[in-house]
């Protein structure tokens, strides 16, 4: 069968389309998600769920004159097919392909670029906003999933939202859950006929007929608004969106094109906020998915035949879990808390073991920061364990509600570092710049394994006030045979008297040690420093670098702030007269890549390391480098 998705370069050239074809194309784009996520990696369920409805938005809307903003942005395949990215898809996530999230440089149709959830409703309001104060048309729709509405941004953009008197449309994706729950066939009729472009054309019709009888045609309009609102609660549980100023309608089915577009064309013509809720199945059209939509997730790659998603090898975020269960098992007061990512942080077996000290508090960092240190000021010892580009929503929760309450909380902060192919959203560079701007914090960043679990108990055990422990995404690298792991602040290997010193911390060690072996092979010795505890620097660890005549710090992190520069700022002040070479990451939004390939141009594996050090040395140039 011929390609329909060939024939396609914007929304308007599905319009045409028929009931067979546009099955034929839902059929065929699912075909091609599998397929590419297949060999590129990717997100599978929640792309396969949403093809339906992404197709009527298509039919509904005019984008890119229309806006589409999507809440996390990980469903947003069957967008980039239907808007002129068809011919680069196999190119999604790799370098120099297209992006696995929305993103405004790729796109025309990408008015916003996301990557963390609950924003949708506040950047589509922003936009909104944005055309009626220049006079611009367009319709503004907001698709977000039944988990990113358990993060409290969410509930700030509906609340603002549903104060306006304009057509802002929120579609609630609900592939999970029912939110509101319906009784009996005369709920589900009464939102199927309210729905109908005919009765709100009539609604509105009647009303402004009343509004014009004189002396009483107000008073009946505003009655009869209060008897429709008295109905409609005998058939809805929950009115928490219309008590926001929305119009809501719903549940409707998320894979029944018609009946979506011709909703969809009904909240146009609706003068006020309005929430469509829709149910939908993540993973749909393919039964590995369907029957497992959390493996399905987010992969690597697998075998569309059989579904096997290949061999899984021990990773940093499966040693904490599991380091985590023997601490609790000692310790009756440890907590774990997770903010909707159990899986992906290695606390699926807490969960299983200590049920009743596992929180799963939804997709809202802030809350789970202050909701632990409520647990710490109640005297348990929680430990919160997030990705380092979601903890970034917490800051000011980590500085009000733990550091400032002298409360012990531990952060366990997994991705930490470059991550790959999920590109600049999601990069863990941020984290050990700001942290270090917050009073009374202790941070360590283990290379390996068995550091990890012995940091993590030494924090559990002896940690005081905010403490975290941050680690990459993956497994452990190179380890060089005289390592050891150690809670010390510091670790030093290889010459004591050696004029050249590397200073670095983290995965980066693993790197630093090859350039240190190869070096040293070629007649320069090396004095090597590893920072176990970044936050505060040990002053006996500075110490250790001011003997030497050139030190070159390794820092696989922002350069502004981070902890380069403040250990150039602490040789300074003993008067360091030598030279600091510093590599860290300028522009911080780094686009998607392979994690190797990513460490590679940023100069931070072992060859650009060496590179960088037999450079410096050559040209005998003191300063900062970068």
């Amino acid at each position: 069968m011929a390609s329909l998705l060939e024939k396609i370069h914007s929304p308007e050239d599905i319009k045409g389309f028929g009931g067979e074809e546009l099955d034929a194309l839902c059929e065929e784009m699912r075909r091609v998600i599998i397929e590419t996520v297949s060999a590129n990696g990717g997100h599978l369920a929640s792309n396969l769920g949403v093809v339906e409805l992404t197709v009527a938005l298509a039919l509904a809307f005019s984008p890119p004159r229309d806006t589409i903003v999507w809440d996390v942005g990980h469903q947003s395949y069957p967008y980039k097919l239907l808007t002129g990215r068809y011919p680069q898809f196999s190119t999604i996530r790799l370098e120099g392909g297209l992006a696995g999230f929305p993103c405004r440089e790729e796109s025309e149709y990408d008015k916003f670029t996301s990557g963390h959830s609950s924003a949708s409703i506040s950047a589509a309001l922003g936009v909104s906003e944005a055309n009626f104060l220049q006079g611009k048309e367009g319709y503004v729709v907001a698709v977000i999933g039944d988990g990113a509405l358990t993060g409290g941004l969410a509930y700030e953009g509906l609340n603002n939202a549903g104060r306006l008197h304009r057509n802002l449309i929120v579609i609630l994706n609900d592939n999970t859950m029912s939110i509101s729950k319906n009784v009996g066939s005369m709920a589900r009729y009464l939102s199927y006929i309210r729905t109908k472009p005919g009765y709100i054309k009539t609604k509105n019709r009647l009303e402004r007929t009343l509004r014009k009888i004189p002396g009483v045609g107000p008073a009946v309009a505003s009655g009869l608004r209060s008897l429709k609102r008295s109905v409609k609660r005998i058939f809805y549980n929950s009115t928490i969106f219309e008590d926001m100023g929305f119009a809501y309608y719903g549940p409707f089915d998320g894979h029944n094109i018609k009946e979506l577009a011709e909703t969809l064309e009904t909240a146009k013509l609706i003068h006020k906020p309005v929430l469509l809720h829709i149910r939908t199945y993540k993973g749909k059209g393919y039964q590995y998915a369907e029957q497992d939509p959390t493996i399905y997730h987010g992969l690597s790659g697998f075998d569309v035949t059989t579904g096997d998603t290949g061999a899984k090898s021990q990773s940093f975020s499966d040693e904490f879990g599991q380091a985590l269960c023997s601490l609790a098992r000692e310790n009756p007061k440890l907590c774990a808390i997770t903010a909707a990512m159990q899986n992906g942080t290695g606390l699926t077996a807490f969960r299983e073991e200590f049920r009743s000290r596992f929180f799963d508090v939804g997709i809202s960092e802030e809350h789970a920061v202050t909701f632990a240190g409520g647990l710490a000021a109640g005297g348990m010892l929680p430990v919160f364990a997030v990705y380092s580009t979601f903890l970034q929503r917490a800051y000011d929760e980590l500085i009000h509600d733990v550091s400032m309450q002298n409360t012990k909380v531990i952060l366990a902060i997994d991705r930490a570092g470059v991550v790959g192919e999920d590109g600049k959203t999601h990069q863990g560079v941020f984290d050990a710049a700001y942290l270090q701007t917050i009073p009374n914090v202790t941070v360590y960043s283990p290379a390996y394994f068995k550091e990890l679990r012995l940091q993590l108990a030494y924090l559990v055990e002896q940690g005081r006030g905010l403490c975290a422990i941050r680690y990459p995404r993956g497994r452990e690298l190179y380890k060089p045979a005289y390592f050891k792991s150690t809670t010390a602040p510091y670790s030093v290997y290889g010459s004591e008297d050696a004029a050249v010193c590397l200073v670095t911390y983290g995965r980066v060690f693993s790197f630093a040690a090859e350039c240190k072996e190869h070096l040293e092979q070629g007649g320069l010795p090396v004095k090597l420093l590893k920072l176990n505890r970044i936050i505060p620097l040990d002053g006996q660890a500075v110490q250790e670098a001011f003997s030497c005549r050139d030190v070159f710090f390794l820092e696989e992190g922002v350069q502004r702030g981070g902890i380069g520069e403040h250990f150039s700022y602490l040789l300074e002040q003993r008067g360091f007269s030598g030279g600091f070479h510093l590599r860290a990451i300028q522009d911080p939004f780094i686009k998607h890549a392979p994690m190797f390939r990513s460490l590679e141009m940023l100069g931070l594996n072992a060859q650009g390391i060496e590179q960088f050090v037999r450079e410096t040395l050559g040209h005998g140039k003191g300063g900062a480098s970068a």
